[in-house]
């Protein structure tokens, strides 16, 4: 009896293990790194490289001067060329950048907005150089402009023709390029600028609503579930594991229901939600940055675990981008993570095993319940592009990453390594000659100018100059201007001249900052109340309030830390002037020298930090303000900090200062010492 039941066991384990054998598995998703730096052929060596490793696709990080429809030789450019991406300026550029590249077997996504429809347009001809027809190609611009208002900050143009740009691009595309997707409604960004999960929803729908609206008056009513179809999403997953499936799986159950119910879209396949993913950046750590490891693993289980909401692709920071540019064999090791989650584990073996869980279940539908109150207020206001012109959705991400700060500080949310668990042993991973990151040569950027300079002086003028007129016309009179564009690219235009034609026709945009209408902190802390005290104490001592200038110099739009320092700077007692991003220098020194003020700050994220405050120095002086202090903050290695010390900054302050209350302090102690000396 015994022997038949082990007998029996045995068969059965033996059937379990075939059929387990059998179980045929998903398909992964696209695997990628985002990357690109110092110049096209020094990218495309990365590229390739990281494509012989395994990775399936590739995602673009364009510098900001390309960004923002700058040539690399234009005053706001400098030091910011090859920082953040790779420059490209024109065809040439695009050609090395995808040389030996095959564009009809890849999967491209490009992270570019404002200037999407040149940069696509500079990818069809190079793919037309390599003999690829456009219908072949398959990829992705992000193309999202609504998210650049409200928190990346590489806008350009004002809100209604940048509208209009995006819409051109998915006009053109769905039957042009029809497996290409011209569209990442991005809710990325938003996470990073702290918006909540609720926000995250509500603010990227709202925003795909307005392209959809706006598409519906140009496509046929026939073609309009097909253009529905090219939409994608590009997501943000956070570390609260639970919370982000469940708004992983919101976003799925919304965007049917729009498509469903707004749209009249009847086939499932048009209405699926289509997303890629890059994880949480804003909760990587500079403090014991190899914990970021666990952070990027967990965070990646998020989107991946849910089948029924699942990514169709997944690219992963490095374990040490809070410290600087990563090297190769820190992007190899976020591949390696992907592959073996894909390929080790049976994840990908199994049906949705969130169907049904009432813990699931009960969160998704609040979110969802949450998001459609959020977007009817949107919708109230006349919609996305009405809520960013009235700053009311700035303001609510201001408010969010204001809540999100205070929380860190106060200890009410742990961040392990930050404001918990402090203690550490010395890292081996940031021991050596490189400090743990990569960093680019200065000398790119002058051999980038040089190139692009040779690239004018070798092309028909008169073919760039008659294109370049259309391209103008185009605008003008409304046209798509896509096809004027690719025109563009092989008469051998440059971004910045792509860029000028279009500011010609519609201008540029500053986009509110929304600091302004910040609520106050409720809970102000001894420290904050102290701290207001002496605060008043100086200024009466001064004679006048003590006055303090945020700056955002350069090309860099990520105004987080700005925004917090001013709204900390106002609610510790003094008057700040903030007037947003995208600042020369010159213009810096020169609203310092009008509201006289006592202290400037500069934030700087882009990397471009040593050159541009050198130059604000270097203006401070000539205008007579050379005692003014000067603190920085941004992602500034060691090396850096001593550096712009030895210059004359008062103070450098990179991530791991979080107590915006102490940084202040420190602030009005440079400014008590300042005032103290000058007296």
């Amino acid at each position: 009896m015994t022997v038949q039941r082990l007998s029996a066991d045995a068969a059965q384990q033996e059937s379990s293990r075939k059929s387990e054998e059998q179980r045929e598995r998903d398909k992964p998703w696209l695997m990628r790194t985002y990357a690109g730096h110092s110049t096209a052929q020094a990218s495309n060596a990365l590229y390739r490289r990281n494509l012989a490793k395994g990775q399936t696709g590739l995602s673009v990080a364009f510098d900001l001067p390309t960004q923002t429809g700058y040539d690399s030789d234009h005053p706001l450019a400098k030091g910011e060329v090859g920082k953040v991406g790779v420059p490209v300026g024109h065809l040439g550029d695009m050609q090395a950048l995808f040389d030996e590249i095959p564009l009809d077997r890849m999967n491209t996504s490009m992270t570019i907005n404002a200037t999407a429809p040149w940069l696509l347009a500079l990818y069809i001809a190079a793919a037309e150089r390599q003999g690829v027809p456009r219908a072949e190609l398959q990829g992705t611009v992000q193309n999202d402009i609504v998210k650049e208002y409200l928190s990346r900050g590489t806008y350009i143009f004002p809100p209604k023709p940048s509208l209009r740009l995006t819409a051109d691009v998915v006009a053109f595309t769905y039957r042009e390029v029809p497996k290409w997707n011209p569209m990442n409604v991005c809710s990325y960004h938003l996470q990073e600028a702290g918006a909540t999960e609720v926000q995250e929803l509500a603010f990227a729908l709202s925003t795909a609503i307005a392209i959809l609206d706006s598409l519906r008056e140009r496509i046929d009513p026939g073609d309009f579930p097909r253009a529905v179809g090219r939409i994608s999403f590009f997501v943000n997953a956070g570390i609260r594991f639970i919370g982000e499936i469940c708004k992983m799986r919101a976003f799925t159950r919304l965007w049917d229901e729009i498509c469903r119910e707004r749209y009249g879209v009847e086939e499932e396949r048009y209405r699926r939600f289509r997303y890629g993913v890059q994880v949480n950046s804003l909760g990587l750590t500079e403090q014991q940055p190899e914990n970021n490891v666990y952070r990027i693993l967990l965070e990646m289980l998020a989107v991946t675990l849910s089948k029924d909401a699942r990514a169709r692709a997944v690219q992963l920071p490095a374990w040490n981008e809070a410290l600087g540019l990563p090297r190769p064999w820190d992007q190899q090791w976020s591949l390696r993570l992907q592959q073996i989650v894909a390929y080790e584990t049976d994840l990908l073996e199994f049906g949705d095993i969130f169907a049904g869980n009432p813990e699931i279940e009960g969160r998704v539908e609040s979110l969802c319940a949450a998001a459609r109150e959020e977007m009817a207020r949107i919708e109230a206001q006349g919609g996305a592009i009405a809520a960013v012109e009235s700053s009311y959705m700035k303001e609510q991400l201001v408010a969010a990453a204001t809540a999100r700060f205070q929380a860190i500080e106060s200890g009410a949310q742990t961040v392990v390594g930050v404001n918990k668990f402090v203690e550490s042993e010395p890292s081996p991973l940031l021991e050596g000659v490189d400090g743990g990151i990569m960093t680019v040569d200065p000398a790119s950027e002058r051999a980038t100018v040089e190139a692009l300079r040779a690239w004018r002086a070798q092309r028909d003028e008169a073919a760039a100059h008659k294109a370049l007129t259309e391209l103008r016309d185009a605008a003008a009179e409304s046209r798509n201007i896509m096809e004027p564009s690719i025109a563009c690219a092989h008469a051998g235009v440059t971004t910045g001249e792509w860029g000028d034609a279009l500011r010609q026709v519609f201008g540029e945009y500053r986009a509110p900052t929304g600091v302004g209408k910040a609520a106050a902190r409720p809970e102000a802390g001894e420290g904050l109340e102290s701290l207001r005290g002496r605060v008043a104490e100086v200024s009466e001592r001064l004679g006048r309030r003590i006055k303090m200038l945020v700056g955002k110099p350069g090309l860099d739009g990520h105004s987080n830390g700005a925004e917090q320092i001013a709204v900390r700077a106002r609610d510790s007692g003094f008057e700040v002037v903030y007037e947003g991003i995208r600042l020369t220098p010159q213009q810096i020194v020169n609203a310092a020298l009008e509201e006289g003020v006592h202290v400037i700050g500069l934030s700087i994220l882009s990397g471009s930090h040593v050159a541009l405050v050198q130059d604000t120095l270097t203006e401070l002086k000539a205008q007579g303000l050379g005692d003014l202090p000067v603190v920085v903050g941004g992602i500034i290695p060691p090396e850096d900090a001593k550096l712009l010390g030895d210059a004359g900054v008062a103070a450098v302050y990179t991530p791991k200062d979080y107590d915006l209350t102490a940084i202040m302090a420190d602030i009005l102690k440079i400014v008590e010492g300042n005032c103290r000396e000058a007296a």
